[in-house]
C-alpha cells in the first residue's frame, strides 16, 4: 500500500509530493509487520506552478499503473490547503484523501476515516513521526530519487526550539530554507501508521 503526502507552496515555496511504500504488511493488521516504511517517490513542483496543474499531476500519479487502488493521498489543508483538498475531491482520483490542517497545538482532533477524512494534526507530532522511524532503521530512502539529497537536507534542519516544552522549528533561520518534502513526508507517514484505507483490494508489494 503507498501513501501520497502533498505538501502545498505558496508564492515563495514549493508544492511537493512524497509517496511511500509501506511493505511487508499482513492483511487485517493495523501495522505493518516488520514497521518498514520506504520513499519511492519525491517531487517539488517548479515556484509559480498553479495549484490546479499539481492537482493534475496528483491525479496522474495515483491513476498509474503502480498505484490505481493501491494509495491514500494525504493534503495540507493548512490555510489555502482547503480549497485545493476541494479541486482534489472533485479530480475523482479513484482513492481516498484525506485533508490535515496542520496546527501548533498539542492534540490530534477530528479524524475521519473515509474518502472525506478531515483532522487537525500538531506539526510537532507530524515530525515527531518521520523522526522516530529514521531513529529506529524503520523508513529507508530510495538513494536513486532525485530529490533524495534535498529530502535529507531538510531532515538534517529540523529543529525544537524555545520555551520549557520546547517550540517545533523546520528548517534553518537563514532565508531560503524550505521544509516541503519533510510535511509531504511527514503527512504520508502519519496515514500509514493508521492502517489501510477501506475501500478496494489488498495490493501486493509494489515492484518499484
Amino acid at each position: 500500500m503507498c501513501y501520497l503526502g502533498l505538501d502545498l507552496g505558496q508564492k515563495h515555496d514549493y508544492s511537493a509530493i512524497a509517496i511511500v511504500d509501506m511493505q511487508d504488511r499482513m492483511r487485517g493488521q493495523q501495522r505493518p509487520a516488520n514497521g518498514r516504511m520506504v520513499v519511492r517517490y519525491l517531487e517539488r513542483a517548479p515556484l509559480g506552478t498553479t495549484y490546479p496543474a499539481v492537482v493534475e499531476q496528483v491525479k496522474r500519479l495515483v491513476q498509474s499503473q503502480m498505484l490505481r487502488q493501491r494509495c491514500a493521498v494525504i493534503a495540507d489543508a493548512t490555510g489555502v490547503g482547503a480549497p485545493v483538498v476541494d479541486l482534489l475531491r472533485g479530480a475523482r482520483l479513484g482513492c481516498e484523501v484525506t485533508a490535515v490542517t496542520i496546527t501548533g497545538g498539542a492534540r490530534e482532533s477530528g479524524y475521519a476515516e473515509g474518502p472525506s477524512a478531515e483532522v487537525r494534526v500538531p506539526k510537532q507530532d507530524l515530525i515527531a513521526g518521520v523522526q522516530v522511524l529514521l531513529e529506529s532503521g524503520e523508513l529507508r530512502i530510495a538513494a536513486r530519487l532525485r530529490h533524495a539529497g534535498t529530502l535529507v537536507k531538510e531532515l538534517l534542519d529540523v529543529r525544537v526550539r524555545g520555551g520549557l516544552r520546547g517550540r517545533l522549528r523546520i528548517g534553518a533561520d537563514g532565508a531560503g530554507e524550505h521544509d516541503d518534502l519533510v510535511i509531504a513526508l511527514a503527512l504520508a507517514i502519519w496515514r500509514a501508521k493508521r492502517g489501510t484505507p477501506t475501500f478496494g483490494p489488498m495490493p501486493n508489494r509494489l515492484g518499484w
